[in-house]
């Protein structure tokens, strides 16, 4: 404040005005942004809200030890989501609705320095008249002419007073503020990403513990029987033929998983929104 009182009144005006204006500019981006931000989040929730609906009507196909994989697979997914889902709640809560708020606070702002410059043009006004009376007539005194001078002096004074208090407290709440709103969003991030890091890294144990053995053994005896082929012998499981879809690595089956993520994330948006199974029935809609 002691630097505004220090400078001459247009300068402390384009001061003003310059920090109101910039605060408008770049609060109104960031609002957008972090709205935008939020509304994208919360699309990668509802995509992975079906994928793991997927998962679970794919895992209802498979032989019993890849369905409990990916049934565990699916509910570990579906952790991650209620953690998003918390995610985008905080992000609307502590990020855009602080940002929203500034569009009063700054009108409120340009309110108050549009009144002084009401007060200061006013004032300039007065001198103006002042002054062509005293080049119409020197020697007389103009004592009305100057005590309008005086009361616009006094006004535009009182209000200089008053502006620089408003804008004093809007920079240091402002400063204040962006330093709390961005400290909240990098919490509310860092949060989010320990406990998916957690949940993923179950997930990941998951899939990785999963013997594709057992189910291969139940596969062939399947085809045997349908074959009628009793007497023959069992096939090598040594080196399963890497042709066949089923014989995949677990790290084969993660790449499947992150082509199957992606595919979805670029599909058109007429994938099944049927959310009544009751094994699904923690995903939100």
């Amino acid at each position: 404040m002691w630097l505004f009182s220090s400078l001459p009144r247009d300068s402390q005006v384009r001061i003003m005005e310059n920090t109101v204006a910039n605060a408008e500019k770049y609060f109104g981006q960031f609002c957008m942004l972090m709205a935008s931000y939020a509304r994208k989040t919360a699309k990668l929730r509802d995509k992975s809200d079906l994928l793991v609906k997927q998962l679970i009507d794919y895992a209802n196909t498979e032989n019993p030890e890849l369905r409990s994989t990916m049934k565990n697979f699916a509910e570990e997914l579906a952790k991650v989501q209620d953690y998003r889902q918390a995610e985008v709640e905080r992000l609307e809560i502590k990020v855009v609705e602080p940002l929203k708020r500034y569009g009063v606070q700054l009108k409120q702002t340009q309110a108050e320095i549009k009144r002084f410059n009401k007060v200061r043009n006013n004032e300039i006004k007065q001198l103006e008249k002042l002054e062509r009376l005293r080049q119409k007539s020197p020697s007389d005194r103009h004592t009305l002419a100057e005590s309008n001078v005086h009361k616009a002096s006094l006004d535009a004074s009182r209000t200089t007073q008053q502006l620089e208090e408003t804008i004093d407290e809007f920079q240091k709440q402002k400063l204040k503020d962006i330093q709390k709103i961005f400290s909240d969003f990098v919490t509310i991030e860092m949060v989010f990403h320990a406990k998916a890091l957690e949940v993923y890294s179950s997930a990941f144990q998951n899939l990785d513990n999963y013997d594709f053995e057992r189910d291969m053994e139940e596969f062939r005896a399947k085809i045997h029987i349908a074959s009628g082929n009793y007497d023959a012998r069992p096939m090598s499981t040594t080196h399963p033929s890497s042709t066949l879809p089923w014989s995949t690595s677990s790290q084969s089956v993660r790449s499947t998983l992150q082509r199957q993520e992606d595919s979805e994330e670029d599909s058109e948006e007429n994938e099944l929104q049927d959310f009544s199974n009751p094994e699904y029935a923690q995903i939100r809609r």
